[in-house]
């Protein structure tokens, strides 16, 4: 599989905490200016989710996508929005990872 669609995998990963973030300050998209970022980061991350799936298998590309997007959006929510960050969700962020590198481990 080639290293570029997990490169590309990881941008729209990227994105994916981008627009999940970008939600936040739409409130309800009613906000014009975070509302049009939103949507542009949304359909480019799943523009680019799409080319990594010329390479990828599906279930391990979106897979990853989702948990590179969780595991984002959970940190800059405690970085942001002052979410908690006790040591149950911590670990649980680390299992989200740990998952994301099985995927990728185990890819063929």
């Amino acid at each position: 599989m080639s290293s570029m669609s997990w490169i590309i995998l990881l941008i729209a990963g990227l994105f994916e905490c981008a627009w999940a973030i970008g939600l936040k300050y739409t409130e309800g998209f009613t906000r014009f200016w975070p509302s049009v970022f939103t949507v542009v980061t949304m359909v480019t991350s799943v523009v680019l989710l799409g080319f990594a799936m010329r390479n990828l298998p599906v279930g391990t590309a979106y897979a990853v996508w989702t948990g590179i997007g969780a595991v984002g959006t959970v940190i800059l929510g405690i970085v942001l929005f002052s979410e908690p960050a006790n040591a149950a969700r911590l670990v649980c962020v680390g299992l989200i990872v740990a998952g994301i590198l099985g995927l990728k481990l185990t890819s063929a």
